[in-house]
């Protein structure tokens, strides 16, 4: 099979700096081959006209087999060789997040981004993709919560989910932070991974749903879930949606802020996680970094090399040209060197 040349690689390729010498040696083989070459004085060569015979003229080809055996040895001396590597990854600790999104109507709010959802959506993306080897799912809730993903490990349909996440007004309105926790904590309740995450996110104040959210982080505690809280919004007033038109269109107007921080710190101390403040799109993005290194996963990967070593290939070449301007310069030129 033919090797492609940028598949090669050389194990030490200090001897090219040989090269640097083939200057001299062209220049030396031309010395020595006119010196080579005995002269006699005539007063007329009108009795040697004529052309002269092929053989002379196959001369020159010695000096270049002996150049082209010297760069065929300097190659092999730079050793080439294929190497092909085969990779095997273990994972040896694997965890399962579930990302909790409050869908409610202030996530529309324009302190983020293009709003706040879309700003979520967007780093929640860049979350699942540097999650390679771990399971996530995803549940959204509003007034209420359902499970959008339960947790796997195709990270195509997750984020196909997490874009097709919208604002509508089929969940019912309000901020149920209980029932967001609680759908999430029942996803991940018989996962059988050594670390279970759940990444709850809200933008505002528990108002609404049927599950009180102590009642919510008991269960996770029981369940051994650990659960990272986020407070989604800018300090003060935001630019929000205020009420709807005919068309459907929201109308906005500046409203005040309001995250029960209190309640979302509680959760998270609670069951060994953290609670991170987001007020515009860097410190989102960062609080999600942050979060990637705080839940690792211990992945063994092993290496297997096998070289295909190419330089006999070229010795052997090298050799044949040098013995081949032996017999050439011992034989049909013999009359001529």
């Amino acid at each position: 099979m033919i090797t492609a040349l940028n598949d090669i690689t050389f194990e030490h390729p200090q001897w090219f700096w040989l090269f640097l010498i083939f200057p001299f040696l062209i220049a030396w083989q031309f010395y020595t081959y006119n010196k080579q070459n005995a002269t006699v004085k005539l007063s007329s060569l009108s009795g040697f006209s004529g052309d002269q015979g092929w053989l002379s003229k196959l001369k020159p080809i010695l000096m270049v087999f002996r150049l082209l055996a010297i760069a065929l040895l300097i190659t092999a001396m730079a050793r080439p060789r294929t190497v092909d590597v085969s990779t095997q990854t273990n994972t040896t600790q694997g965890v399962d997040i579930v990302m909790a999104i409050d869908v409610s109507a202030s996530m529309l709010a324009r302190d983020l981004k293009p709003n706040r959802l879309e700003a979520l959506k967007e780093v929640a993306s860049d979350f699942v993709q540097a999650r390679p080897t771990d399971r996530i799912g995803l549940v959204v809730y509003a007034g209420e919560s359902f499970t959008k993903t339960p947790i796997t490990s195709d990270k195509r349909i997750v984020l196909n989910a997490l874009n097709d996440i919208e604002y509508n007004t089929l969940i019912e309105s309000g901020t149920a932070i209980g029932m967001g926790l609680a759908t999430s904590v029942n996803r991940l309740k018989d996962s059988e991974a050594k670390s279970k995450v759940i990444i709850l996110l809200t933008d505002g104040v528990n108002n609404a749903g049927f599950i009180d959210p102590k009642i919510a982080t008991e269960l996770a505690l029981e369940y051994d879930i650990k659960t990272y809280t986020i407070g989604l919004g800018s300090n003060g007033m935001a630019l929000g949606p205020v009420s709807i038109d005919r068309q459907g269109n929201f109308n906005y107007g500046r409203v005040p802020v309001e995250i029960d921080e209190t309640l979302l710190k509680e959760i998270a101390n609670k069951t060994g996680g953290q609670y991170f403040r987001a007020t515009d799109n860097d410190k989102l993005e960062k609080i999600y970094e942050e979060i990637n290194k705080l839940e690792t996963t211990e992945i063994e990967e092993f290496k297997f090399y096998n070289y295909d070593e190419k330089y006999r290939v070229l010795v052997l070449i090298a050799a044949f040209l040098l013995l081949l301007e032996v017999l050439i310069k011992n034989t049909l030129l013999r009359s001529f060197v």
